[in-house]
């Protein structure tokens, strides 16, 4: 039988051909499964926006309700800020995002095209910062603050965040996989600059890696509690998940389990249309003009 597939081209082709065609059903079927588990639960949580505190005590249920306005309304026109809130997030994360993938993509450019004796120390000790949880620094970061004056302010959440390790190490993988040394040569031939060369040639071949990580960055700053929570005590400086968490620890008098899930439907919106907005970038050309070597 062995022989005769060998002797028969079209048979052998047409096994391929099902083979391939199981294998492709067999990754539809996983990928449906995989995002229906995922968007599965923001279903349920938009599902639950719609109702009143009322109906989400009675249950689940798959069909919307009416109160989704009712819900906004009576959020708005509570006691916590949450226009000022949502534009306190908006700021906090979009400068956290734009400013880490910028020097994050400096650094690995620093370490990618230069040679010099301390270059795999300094990685090695970038990559070892990954390990030091928030939580052990955060006492010592708090003292610091406030002897600077610096409560209530946006800077120490801004700042701290261009230092992104995570940011970097995927930027100098990307980087060690797209930027061409050769090209970075023949800039310098040329006589460009080294910021010339690292903003209008390095950069444009970052391009989707920055916008994955800037995505990444924007919501890991946009859904950050612990620091927030640690430097903000002004109600009109506070950010979106400081007012959810205190929105969820109102008195049982006034707690609105509908109101709850409107505003985590509310704060979610923006983290979408930034994905929607970016996500064009993601796939892209990997050398997008350059030289490989």
């Amino acid at each position: 039988m062995a022989k005769n597939m060998k002797n028969n081209p079209a048979a052998m082709d047409e096994r391929n051909t099902s083979s391939l065609k199981a294998r492709r059903t067999g990754c539809y079927i996983v990928l449906i499964l995989i995002s229906f588990i995922c968007l599965f639960w923001f279903y349920v949580l938009f599902i639950n926006a719609t109702r009143s505190n009322s109906q989400l005590a009675k249950g689940f249920t798959a069909i919307p309700s009416t109160y989704l306005l009712t819900n906004l309304d009576n959020l708005f026109k509570g006691t916590l800020p949450v226009i000022s809130g949502l534009l306190n997030s908006l700021f906090v994360a979009t400068c956290t995002a734009v400013l880490a993938t910028y020097f994050s993509t400096m650094t690995a450019y620093a370490i990618h095209a230069y040679d010099f004796k301390l270059r795999k120390a300094m990685f090695t000790f970038i990559l070892a910062v990954m390990m030091i949880p928030t939580q052990v620094t955060a006492l010592g970061f708090i003292q610091l603050m406030t002897k600077m004056n610096l409560m209530d302010n946006f800077v120490p959440l801004i700042v701290p965040a261009i230092a992104s390790p995570a940011v970097f190490f995927y930027m100098k993988q990307y980087m060690d996989s797209v930027l061409s040394k050769s090209l970075i040569e023949a800039a310098r031939i040329d006589g460009a600059g080294e910021f010339h060369t690292f903003n209008s040639i390095v950069l444009p071949l970052m391009k989707p890696a920055i916008a994955v990580q800037a995505i990444f960055s924007f919501v890991a700053s946009w859904n950050n509690y612990f620091t927030p929570a640690l430097i903000l005590h002004k109600d009109t400086m506070k950010t979106l998940p400081i007012l959810i968490a205190q929105l969820r620890a109102a008195d049982w008098l006034k707690f609105d389990m509908g109101q709850v899930y409107a505003m985590i439907a509310f704060s979610i919106f923006p983290v979408i249309i930034v994905y929607l907005f970016l996500s064009k970038n993601i796939v892209g050309g990997v050398m997008m003009g350059g030289v490989k070597e």
